[in-house]
Parts: C-alpha cells; structure tokens; sequence
C-alpha cells in the first residue's frame, strides 16, 4: 500500500493502519528517544505514549508541512526531551558516573553497521567542522537546549545558535552534493 492512502487510512482511524505504520515506524523512533533517554525500557514507553499521541492528534499532520516519519520523530524527540527535563528522570541520573554520558557520535563512529542511512549520516557529519558535530550531538542526539548547549560548551548562546544554523545548512549542502 502506498505510504499517502495508508496515513489517510490512519487519519481516518482505521486500526490495520496503525499498525501497519506502526511496524514500519516503531523500531527507528525508539532508536532515537533511545539515543536521547539512553534506557531501553524507557524508550520502548516513551515510543508506545508517541503512538498513540499520534493517533490521538492525528488529524494535526498536514502532508504539505513535511513527511509522516518527520512528523512523528518530532513528536518523538520532543517526548524524550520532556522526558529527561522531569524531574523524576533527573533524579534518577544524579548518582550515574561521566561514563554514561560519552558522545553518541563517537560511538557510533566506532560501531559497524551495515544500515545505508546510518553509514550516509556519519559521512554527512564526518565531513563537518568539529564545532559543527559538538552542536549537532548535543542538540539534536543528546536533547540538549540550546541554553544547556551554551553553557556545556562555554560560548554564548547567541553562538550557539549562528552556529546550528550554519552546521544545518551545511548538512543540508553536503546532502545535496551526495
């Protein structure tokens, strides 16, 4: 079934298409809360609540705005956002060593992985500044505010925020190019 007829069928509440987009769906938005909450059992919540937000609110996607997945993984990251902002997560990471929190990309930089998307975001951003990858990683892989963002890396905001311009269109220019 083509992707439009089955989100229509899913604004239309129709259950088959909800689980058909949810298996199609499911496993990359866990990934990324994943990559923000980093706690599996956490994300695979957090993912089910995103679901059915969608579900719940779904006559708020407007196809001329953006793609489904966008749409979703914005509910997605934002969910997680809100999610390590509380005050019980919070709380729950106080007692937790530097070890935790080391850089995603690094990580994965590290990792193999036979997925064509991941190995073509790690040459997108490889090709960065370091400046660049320092302000995707926190605001876009760790959840990061761009206050937060500021004060980790001791630049102004202002900074920060020329900067995430920048490093974005020079993300989108290196996806041009490829």
């Amino acid at each position: 079934m083509q992707l439009d007829l089955l989100v229509d069928q899913f604004k239309k509440k129709d259950p088959s298409a909800f689980e058909k987009l949810y298996g199609m769906y499911a496993d990359n938005i866990c990934g990324v809360i994943n990559t923000i909450v980093k706690n599996d059992a956490l994300s695979q919540e957090i993912c089910q609540d995103v679901f059915i937000k969608i579900w719940n609110n779904c006559e708020s996607y407007n196809s001329s705005k953006g793609r489904f997945f966008t749409w979703i993984l914005n509910i997605a990251r934002n969910a997680a956002i809100d999610e390590i902002r509380s005050r019980s997560y919070k709380n729950d990471k106080k007692n937790l060593s530097a070890d935790y929190f080391v850089g995603i990309l690094q990580n994965r930089q590290e990792e193999e992985s036979s997925s064509i998307d991941t190995k073509g975001l790690r040459d997108l951003v490889k090709n960065l500044k370091e400046k660049c990858v320092q302000i995707i990683e926190l605001l876009y892989f760790r959840g990061y505010t761009q206050k937060d963002a500021a004060e980790e890396l001791e630049i102004p905001i202002g900074t920060v925020k020329t900067r995430n311009r920048s490093c974005i269109s020079q993300l989108r220019e290196n996806m041009e190019v490829k």
